[in-house]
């Protein structure tokens, strides 16, 4: 090759890098949204209570196209948060238990967290949780994005459950109803 030869195509090569870092977004490739964008709680909770445990309620809602999970949560008013479910123990009680897995929010659905089923367990309270009083929680999603809600503590009594986790078991004391 010539030398004017090579000008023109050393020319022609960084004009198409040029133009190609010019290309609309649209043209990008597409990263997935944070789940936490996608996610919000409604009619949020939390159970009043003098000490030992508590927990919040509320239901959370994806608007999104995928499925969301949340795989943990934290409060200043706890130090130790579990996501639980209720079920039924090979003795018939309902017991509490951590959710493997996490909370899975279907996309465009919704996920209840209510007294008796799912909900955000908190244990060893800070201190107590007073009905007027509000409480802030981050969620930690599979992708690693948070959300955070403010939920206000209400008095609240229901049927008695224990807790059941990781080969022990302890009674809650806590009145989750059915």
């Amino acid at each position: 090759m010539n030398t004017k030869t090579t000008s023109t195509l050393a020319a022609v090569a960084v004009a198409l890098l040029a133009l190609a870092g010019c290309a609309p977004a649209s043209e990008a490739p597409e990263s997935a949204a944070p789940q936490a964008d996608s996610v919000v709680i409604t009619d949020a909770w939390v159970k009043s209570a003098e000490e030992g445990m508590s927990a919040a309620f509320g239901i959370l809602e994806n608007s999104g196209s995928a499925d969301a999970t949340i795989v943990s949560a934290t409060t200043a008013a706890s130090p130790m948060i579990e996501l639980h479910e209720t079920v039924e123990n090979d003795s018939g009680e309902m017991v509490m238990q951590e959710k493997d897995g996490g909370f899975v929010i279907p996309a465009g659905s919704s996920f209840p967290l209510e007294p008796g089923a799912n909900h955000i367990m908190l244990m060893g309270l800070t201190g107590p949780l007073a009905a007027g009083e509000e409480v802030e929680f981050t969620l930690t999603f599979a992708d690693g994005s948070e959300y955070t809600f403010t939920a206000p503590v209400k008095d609240y009594s229901g049927a008695n459950e224990n807790y059941e986790g990781d080969g022990m078991e302890m009674d809650g004391g806590m009145d989750m109803g059915q």
